[in-house]
């Protein structure tokens, strides 16, 4: 039985797993099909971790990277939810869909396909701050209940428009009817709301037939691993495929403390590194002996603690 699988086994059936104080992040391949909370306590389990979650939900119609974040990385969790995304997605053109993917009412429309230049140009102009509705089949919350609960009631709920940005759309390849494309994003953009956009604006109706997240700011897929790969792994393999914590905050400079300094800040102090000055705040990430102690905001030469890490522990 496979990994994915066993998500739907009942708790006896499960073989015991140990329950250890491990961090770390592994770069998941989800499948399709399982929700990304389903796929995080898969997971969890085959790790034997005490504590796990992901890094930015990823809709079970969708494959792809979803970071797992296991002990102390569950602390970075909202850098992950904030970071620009990267994303491969088919479209179904000539037709739509209820929901705007596979699961809705397919509808097509008889309108004449574009040629590649004409959806070319069209792509391009999709191609920074873009503003969106948020469709009705998806997790955000109104009145403290997901919109999709309202959508399978048959009750519209009102959704103000929000901007996004579009870092870069490339065509990846144009068959008649389907398209693929690779999406550069910011947080917060519904590739199932620009797949239906960029049908209407070529005028024959879209729908996402397939999504794939490829990277998430900058961990990619590349170093993903399969769960039914896991699981075939010992768990001393499995935990050998966490990553350490500091690859989640590699974009941010570093700021390097002495001993003393370094326990000061963990235990809420502010530093004052250098003289005042008017430079705008920014986060750093904080360093002691080759070690991430956490993650700071440099503010006027005071070095001030956000999110601190507990002592390193092993697997």
């Amino acid at each position: 039985m496979s990994a994915a699988s066993a998500v739907q086994q009942p708790r006896a059936a499960r073989a015991a797993s140990p329950r250890d104080p491990i961090d770390g992040v592994l770069l998941l391949d989800k499948p399709r099909g399982l929700s990304s909370s389903q796929a995080m306590l898969v997971c969890r389990r085959l790790l034997g971790a005490a504590k796990a979650g992901h890094g930015g939900t990823l809709d079970p119609m969708a494959s792809g990277l979803l970071p797992i974040l296991v002990g102390e990385a569950t602390k970075f969790a909202h850098d992950l939810l904030d970071a620009d995304k990267t994303y491969a997605a088919t479209l179904h053109l000539g037709q739509t869909s209820t929901t705007g993917d596979a699961e809705g009412q397919i509808v097509i429309t008889g309108n004449a396909l574009p040629t590649e230049p004409e959806l070319v140009s069209a792509l391009q102009r999709f191609e920074g701050p873009i503003a969106q509705r948020p469709p009705m089949h998806s997790a955000l919350k109104h009145q403290g209940r997901p919109l999709y609960d309202y959508a399978r009631s048959g009750v519209d709920v009102e959704r103000a428009t929000r901007t996004v940005v579009i870092h870069r759309i490339d065509l990846l390849v144009f068959e008649g009817e389907f398209v693929r494309l690779r999406v550069s994003c910011s947080k917060g953009t519904y590739i199932r709301t620009l797949a239906e956009d960029i049908g209407e604006a070529v005028g024959c109706g879209a729908w996402l037939s397939d999504l794939r997240r490829e990277a998430v700011d900058s961990l990619s897929l590349d170093n993903g691993v399969s769960l039914d790969a896991l699981e075939a792994l010992d768990l001393v393999e499995r935990r050998k495929r966490l990553m350490p914590l500091d690859s989640l905050v590699q974009r941010l400079p570093i700021v390097e403390l002495d001993a003393a300094a370094a326990l000061r800040l963990t235990q809420g102090q502010r530093l004052r590194l250098a003289p005042r000055t008017d430079d705008p705040p920014q986060r750093v990430r904080v360093v002691h002996a080759n070690r991430l102690l956490g993650v700071a905001m440099l503010d006027g030469g005071v070095l001030i603690s956000q999110r601190m890490i507990a002592a390193p522990t092993t697997g």
